[in-house]
């Protein structure tokens, strides 16, 4: 689960207690976790949008808004509609269980609880929900990467990447078909704290696809999408990509 050549599995904690986040940081750091939090509640559905977490741990006691209203509140938009919540609540009735799981949580654990066994279930409903994001090995139409020895193939062949074009390819190849802008793959790849200009983005891409080309009659892989950003696609032979999305 850890990051590799700058992408890591990110992880919101939302919870007041300072005792707890101190435990959470500490435990889900010494696994490789990129942890970020707050104990605000209204501040957590901006971060969600900001940091983009592979998974958010939210308490349901919080000042500002309550753990089930920000449920609902992220289940409601659609860019944050998908990310998996596991819920934290020293609220042990059924009743609240189900509340917690109808409001949009994917999992729910009553305090107190084991870092051990909330950090097995973060794992557990990635692996539900993003399956990529547990994988040692992403394939794609043809491509193979190998995330522990950063070894990549098409058709078998050895394709040759920059660490930034890998962790480009990896992101892409996590999310297959699904479009991301430039400043989405910027927060991804360079991560959101690092000033990096929009059509540095581009110039990657670039070499991307030249890294993917291996000078032979192969689909193009990237899609440019017209207006918004860009997609790993198979593209049909013959169909030329513009450079830019603009």
């Amino acid at each position: 689960m850890s990051g590799l050549q700058g992408i890591e599995t990110k992880v919101l904690i939302v919870e007041d207690e300072t005792a707890i986040v101190t435990m959470l940081r500490y435990n889900l750091e010494k696994e490789g976790f990129k942890v970020y939090y707050t104990g605000d509640g209204d501040e957590a559905v901006s971060l969600v949008k900001a940091h983009k977490p592979d998974v958010i741990v939210l308490d349901w006691m919080l000042p500002g808004m309550s753990g089930i209203d920000i449920c609902a509140e992220l289940r409601r938009q659609e860019e944050t509609k998908a990310a998996p919540i596991i819920m934290l609540s020293a609220r042990g009735e059924e009743s609240d269980r189900i509340r917690g799981l109808d409001a949009g949580a994917d999992d729910y654990m009553v305090k107190p609880f084991s870092p051990s066994e909330l950090i097995a279930r973060i794992r557990a409903v990635l692996r539900r929900l993003r399956p990529a994001l547990s994988e040692k090995v992403l394939t794609f139409a043809g491509l193979k990467m190998d995330m522990v020895s950063h070894h990549i193939t098409r058709d078998g062949k050895p394709v040759h990447l920059s660490p930034t074009e890998f962790s480009l390819l990896r992101y892409l190849m996590e999310h297959p078909g699904r479009v991301f802008t430039r400043e989405q793959l910027l927060d991804a790849v360079w991560g959101h704290d690092i000033y990096v200009e929009l059509r540095t983005v581009d110039v990657h891409i670039r070499r991307l696809r030249k890294g993917l080309d291996l000078g032979e009659s192969l689909p193009e892989l990237v899609r440019t999408v017209r207006s918004a950003g860009y997609a790993l696609e198979e593209i049909p032979m013959g169909e030329r990509q513009a450079d830019t999305p603009d």
